[in-house]
């Protein structure tokens, strides 16, 4: 181990997970992220806890996850759809916290989509602990061409 890593920055991070190659924007400042496939159009999204994410008391920071459950979540209408999209809202349960170290994940369900508003529930978990519950509304933005792993959408005849 380097001395220049922390124990959090050196754990090995979970089998089946790569990291995302998020280069630029608020990604890369809260990085690094990484993602699970787990099926066409399915994916989980994790981060390890470290001390950038942490608040004055060493538990992960309740923005840290907030942010992290507005990507996870949102991920699966770029997964579903291959459309770019905004968040309208996100509503959220803290059940429980995380520590410097852990592994913490997350993935959302889509429940409903009307006029390219999307309803998706969502959890974000660390080992057996869920961490956070809660609901987001997203608004597509524009298709894009299918980066790896998502489904092209077609438009029912």
């Amino acid at each position: 181990m380097s001395d220049d890593l922390t124990e959090a920055q050196s754990a090995a991070i979970p089998d089946g997970y790569a990291q995302l190659n998020w280069t630029r924007g608020f990604g890369r400042q809260i990085g690094p992220l990484y993602e699970r496939t787990d099926g066409p159009g399915e994916a989980t999204l994790g981060f390890r806890v470290e001390e950038h994410h942490t608040n004055g008391l060493g538990n992960c920071h309740g923005g840290m996850l907030m942010s992290f459950a507005d990507m996870a979540w949102g991920r699966i209408i770029s997964l579903r759809r291959s459309y770019s999209w905004v968040t309208v809202r996100l509503m959220t349960d803290f059940l429980s916290g995380a520590q410097l170290g852990e592994f913490v994940e997350g993935r959302g369900e889509l429940l409903a989509e009307e006029d390219g508003i999307f309803t998706v529930r969502g959890r974000i978990w660390t080992a057996e602990r869920t961490l956070m519950t809660g609901t987001g509304i997203f608004k597509a933005l524009s298709p894009r061409k299918p980066r790896p792993g998502e489904i092209a959408y077609r438009e029912e005849a």
